[in-house]
């Protein structure tokens, strides 16, 4: 890995969609190489998933998102990493990170409802082994995601009242 790879990356996290040839364009690299780079990539696992952002605010859909927050004794031996392999598992988990600070883990789930998340929390991630506690945030609103502004007020801009 070397900095042209760092810097095709960089361009691949901010727009995957674009193509060889402007990548080729941004980067000064010929296209075939921008091509084996690519691959090499994908074959080492560093490019995991191309992906869009949604603003699911604004597609309607009626899901509901949490943090979810947990204290977790580790396992002897695996440290963190089981529990962390058992939860990721659950369809409901869209990330799961080890954090530092008062927290072991941070989750980020879906549901149709609240219910269901709080539902979620206490039948399947509650009474797991290791889990001491858990703290749940529902996300009322996504201002930010991956790095894209969802806020935005397109084509509108307020007109400066004065007396």
């Amino acid at each position: 890995m070397d900095e042209k790879d760092l810097l095709l990356l960089q361009l691949l996290e901010e727009n995957s969609r674009v193509s060889v040839n402007e990548l080729a364009v941004m980067t000064e690299i010929p296209a075939m190489d921008i091509e084996s780079r690519i691959a090499a990539l994908e074959d080492a696992r560093v490019i995991r998933k191309y992906s869009a952002v949604i603003d699911w605010e604004r597609a309607g859909n009626g899901e509901v998102w949490a943090i979810i927050e947990l204290k977790v004794n580790p396992e002897r031996d695996f440290g963190y990493d089981r529990i962390a392999e058992r939860i990721s598992k659950f369809k409901q988990v869209r990330s799961l990170r080890l954090i530092t600070g008062t927290y072991d883990f941070q989750l980020l789930v879906t549901g149709k409802n609240m219910q269901e998340v709080a539902r979620f929390v206490s039948e399947h991630i509650a009474p797991m082994d290791r889990i001491r506690e858990t703290a749940t945030h529902i996300i009322m609103k996504n201002y930010k995601e991956n790095g894209n502004i969802l806020c935005g007020h397109e084509g509108t801009e307020r007109i400066p009242y004065s007396f």
